[in-house]
């Protein structure tokens, strides 16, 4: 059932928006598969939202952690954004506002966990940012992300998180998943003594998992895990909507 007037205030005053069109913030709520089952109604879902607040997103970040990190190399940067935007930690940042309750959903769904699901949780936390942006502009939205991941943020670096390696962190995530550990392939060397360049590629078994370059074989090996963990998200993400 679409929530009321009052549970929409009851959002906003999670987030700290008022909104001027409550018709984008309905909008942002509603899963396609209320759609599915409710085909006479006049909304849409909250997928192309989603889409905007995704790229909403990943700019803030991007501009908060470049300027109160200047000493942090592009990979540290790239690596703690990660962190930041995947689906796991967005789905912890939608709980916090207990904004599964406010999804709408088909009755399916619903039943089968979907207020819960991390891919519905962090998918319409992205689609509520959307919204912000587009009724109350790009400073709002901001001031949204920064509320809501920044305290995230400094949690990660105060219990180390953050500073841990790709490498490391993909080891971990596919020995929990799959009880094996990646292995590095050396493709490429080129490059004069002063300026090397390597080609890695990471493997789980037979299996290429991402490929990275750099100026040393250990860069190259961190820049193949960060592409294996940005790739294994993606399909995380997929295979849950």
């Amino acid at each position: 059932m679409p929530p009321s007037d009052s549970d929409l205030t009851g959002l906003e005053r999670k987030i700290g928006v008022t909104f001027k069109d409550r018709d984008l913030l309905r909008n942002a709520l509603v899963h396609a598969s209320y759609l599915n089952e409710n085909q006479a109604s006049t909304t849409d879902s909250n997928e192309r939202l989603e889409f905007l607040g995704d790229a909403i997103l990943s700019q803030t970040i991007a501009l908060h952690l470049y300027r109160t990190m200047p000493d942090a190399a592009e990979g540290e940067l790239t690596r703690l954004r990660a962190l930041l935007v995947r689906r796991d930690t967005l789905a912890d940042v939608a709980r916090s506002i207990d904004l599964g309750s406010y999804l709408v959903f088909g009755k399916g769904e619903e039943a089968s966990g979907g207020p819960d699901r991390p891919a519905n949780l962090a998918d319409g936390l992205e689609a509520l940012l959307g919204a912000v942006y587009l009724d109350q502009g790009e400073a709002a939205a901001h001031a949204v992300i920064e509320r809501l991941l920044v305290p995230l943020l400094e949690r990660m670096v105060s219990h180390g998180q953050a500073t841990r390696d790709a490498k490391s962190l993909l080891q971990e995530r596919l020995q929990a998943e799959y009880g094996e550990t990646p292995s590095y392939r050396l493709l490429e060397e080129w490059g004069s003594d002063h300026e090397p360049r390597f080609v890695v590629e990471v493997f789980l078994g037979k299996r290429p998992l991402g490929r990275g370059t750099g100026l040393s074989k250990r860069v190259a090996e961190q820049d193949a895990a960060q592409a294996a963990l940005r790739q294994i998200a993606a399909d995380s993400s997929s295979d849950q909507s």
